[in-house]
């Protein structure tokens, strides 16, 4: 099974976020070169997994559940925009993320990595760079500068992240072939701390 561990933001922000795009997905719906990222698959993946054996679930939810009892809930907030792998070719569109302690989300990325790892998955992944998925290429790589202008003006209001989430994505099976998710585990942060 496809999985992720990842930061989901609350109601109020998904829908700061959509507000927000609305007016520019109308703007370039005739063009056809975007997928936009469904409002309820906005996330900040901090590992990925491409196939977990299911027999290791269980494992990987009780060493998920130390890891995050041992971290401190985070306040965050999107801000800004990126392109992987870069505006002049680009692939995806990205929100960027102000973080209140910078760095924590890298940690937490490379200790959810090494949770996943120690419980027999191969995580899959290059180089962490915080970010929430906007939109995807449809027929290659777009030159993307100008949307870029357009999407750094996003700013989302700033959250408590309190929480990690084990999402398990079917490719295809969503509305018009997107993906569908499901929450199969949520780790609360700092019950250490409590």
């Amino acid at each position: 099974m496809r999985v992720f561990v990842a930061v989901v933001p609350p109601a109020p922000v998904v829908e700061a976020v959509e507000e927000f795009l609305q007016p520019r997905r109308d703007a370039l719906a005739a063009e056809g070169r975007w997928r936009w990222t469904r409002a309820e698959h906005l996330h900040l993946t901090l590992a990925f997994v491409p196939d977990l054996d299911a027999w290791r679930e269980e494992e990987l939810i009780a060493a998920g559940e130390e890891f995050a009892a041992r971290q401190q809930p985070l306040e965050v907030r999107l801000s800004g925009a990126g392109a992987f792998p870069d505006p002049g070719a680009a692939r995806v569109l990205w929100a960027g993320v102000d973080e209140e302690r910078p760095g924590t989300l890298a940690d937490w990325a490379a200790g959810t990595r090494r949770v996943l790892s120690r419980a027999g998955a191969r995580v899959e992944g290059t180089r962490f760079t915080p970010h929430v998925t906007l939109a995807r290429s449809v027929g290659g790589r777009h030159a993307a500068g100008h949307l870029l202008q357009a999407l750094d003006t996003l700013r989302t209001p700033a959250w408590s992240v309190d929480e990690l989430v084990l999402v398990a994505s079917w490719l295809g099976e969503g509305p018009s072939r997107t993906p569908r998710h499901e929450v199969r585990h949520r780790w609360p942060l700092g019950k250490d701390r409590a």
